[in-house]
């Protein structure tokens, strides 16, 4: 049976403590103790394994089932005996150039912490051994694990954002480069590039609303003296929103331009065509008079006729080709 519970660990007074590795005696433990507290890491439970601890720790119905199917939008919700938030983590593949997001949710109560994590991204390993090396953070008991699970969460956010705007430069470097010549894929990439950055933005805006409410106001579960930490979050959350509001405008505008210049392009095209149509009527129109063959034309028996005829084709569209090249047509 694979691995569903990926750590499962007492911490008392900010350090890891021995316990039964059975998490309902550790969660007795944890809570007859009185300064410690449970945290069990689980990865994609299915609603049978994650039926005991479902009931173990009281899990509200509407809370379990947000965890198991996913796909929920980052979220706040307070329940009689515990606190739900929902996070989404966010890889960015720049060889592939495609955003994937994943779903970390966060159940806290009395004296526990369980973490449910949907999609390869997130891994709070990370997350653990830091927390475990700063024995002040962590004693105050399940607060400082939603503060530095979402802390990651959001920093995380900003790295990606970075990497996301090195990538939009090269293709604005493309867009606007003087002589680009292969510019017919790149109204679809700007398009797929913009559907990314939707993707980022549907896992940061949400979440702003929920870090503000712990930031500013009273929500149970959470210490009363966490708020300066959860508005260090929200700060560098806004930051990550300004981001990806600013990538999404430069995509705007990039396309916009790749657009207005493709329409330049198309009128210097049309431009062109039309100043060699205009050049190669007059010949055609001469030699178009000249074989009719009616009997009674002038200059039919001149016998300097012929070379005057091409003469003046020749100028003609010499004079023509002079013409638009200096008004710049050609």
């Amino acid at each position: 049976m694979r691995r569903v519970i990926v750590d499962c660990a007492i911490y008392r007074n900010g350090r890891r403590a021995e316990g039964p590795e059975d998490f309902s005696e550790a969660l007795d433990a944890a809570r007859a103790a009185g300064d410690a507290f449970l945290w069990v890491g689980m990865h994609e439970p299915t609603e049978k394994e994650f039926e005991h601890v479902r009931t173990e720790f009281g899990l509200h119905p509407l809370a379990v089932e947000d965890a198991l199917t996913a796909h929920q939008r980052p979220k706040l919700e307070v329940y009689d005996d515990s606190l739900f938030v929902v996070l989404k983590p966010v890889l960015y593949d720049d060889h592939t150039d495609i955003v994937t997001t994943g779903e970390l949710m966060v159940f806290i109560g009395d004296s526990f912490v369980v973490t449910v994590r949907h999609g390869e991204g997130a891994a709070l390993a990370a997350v653990r051994r830091r927390l475990e090396h700063e024995p002040n953070v962590l004693k105050n008991g399940p607060t400082a694990v939603l503060y530095a699970v979402s802390d990651a969460v959001v920093d995380h956010y900003i790295d990606v954002a970075a990497e996301l705007q090195a990538d939009l430069e090269e293709l604005e470097a493309e867009v606007f480069a003087p002589n680009a010549q292969d510019t017919k894929n790149t109204a679809s990439r700007i398009y797929a590039f913009k559907r990314q950055v939707l993707e980022f933005r549907r896992a940061t805006s949400p979440l702003l609303q929920p870090m503000e409410r712990l930031a500013f106001g009273r929500v149970p579960f959470v210490h009363e003296h966490a708020q300066p930490f959860f508005r260090d979050v929200a700060d560098h959350l806004t930051k990550a929103n300004e981001y990806v509001e600013g990538l999404d405008r430069l995509l705007s505008d990039a396309l916009a331009a790749h657009l207005a210049q493709m329409g330049v392009r198309q009128n210097d095209d049309m431009r062109k065509i039309s100043a060699w149509a205009a050049m190669a009527a007059v010949p055609t129109m001469v030699a178009g008079i000249y074989g009719m063959n009616f009997e009674h034309m002038p200059e039919l028996t001149w016998g300097v006729g012929y070379p005057a005829v091409v003469l003046v084709m020749v100028g003609a569209c010499l004079g023509l080709h002079r013409l638009f090249k200096r008004r710049g047509w050609l």
